[in-house]
């Protein structure tokens, strides 16, 4: 998106930088982020490869700005289903993970050799949990607390300043998990052959947890 208040310079840059991130998308796509190489990337947009690092200092440089766009992307369209059911946040979530497999990977699949992700991205997948963790106090509370609602008592430090009962921190991380589960398969094509619809797997999945 454009800003008004840019200079031409800078508008420039940041046309540079998203031309950039689109190829290192395609590659990864195409092999992986192990084989993501910036010299590569600027044979494909014309420049040197010390040219390119005017862009992106690194190669992790490049990585969290990707990680960034995936994050704030999933934020983005989980708050724009804010008021949802649980039903349907897990359709706005499997809907944005299918739309890029590459990118739900990126964030959610297998960590990246080296690589740390900034602190900043764990409070934009705060913003994330904060939507789940409303959605399911919105739900009755099952008075008969489990050995893990117990445990939550006292290591909720992820949740935030949120004043929800151990209980709904608990259906929040299960909706999750089992969300994750059902969609990182589905992903990775191991449901391929099993010829099932992995949609009404997930519908099932969210009526255990609503019920329990």
């Amino acid at each position: 998106m454009t800003n008004p208040g840019e200079s031409p310079r800078e508008r420039y840059r940041a046309q540079v930088r998203e031309e950039i991130k689109q190829h290192a998308w395609e590659q990864i796509a195409a092999a992986g982020v192990p084989a993501l190489s910036l010299n590569a990337i600027a044979k494909r947009v014309g420049m040197s490869g010390p040219a390119l690092y005017r862009y992106f200092a690194s190669r992790d440089d490049l990585i969290t700005a990707l990680i960034r766009d995936a994050y704030r992307s999933l934020a983005d369209t989980v708050q724009a289903a804010a008021g949802a059911d649980l039903a349907g946040l897990a359709r706005a979530i499997r809907d944005w993970a299918r739309a890029d497999p590459q990118r739900y990977f990126l964030i959610y699949g297998t960590p990246v050799p080296g690589y740390h992700a900034p602190d900043d991205t764990t409070a934009i997948s705060n913003e994330i949990m904060t939507v789940l963790l409303e959605a399911c106090a919105a739900l009755p509370v099952d008075k008969t607390a489990t050995p893990f609602d117990v445990h939550l008592d006292t290591h909720r430090d992820w949740a935030g300043d949120n004043p929800a009962p151990s209980a709904t921190l608990h259906r929040a991380l299960s909706f999750w998990t089992r969300l994750h589960g059902v969609v990182s398969l589905e992903l990775a094509g191991h449901f391929t052959g099993m010829k099932f619809d992995p949609a009404l797997l997930v519908a099932d999945e969210l009526d255990e947890l609503t019920e329990r």
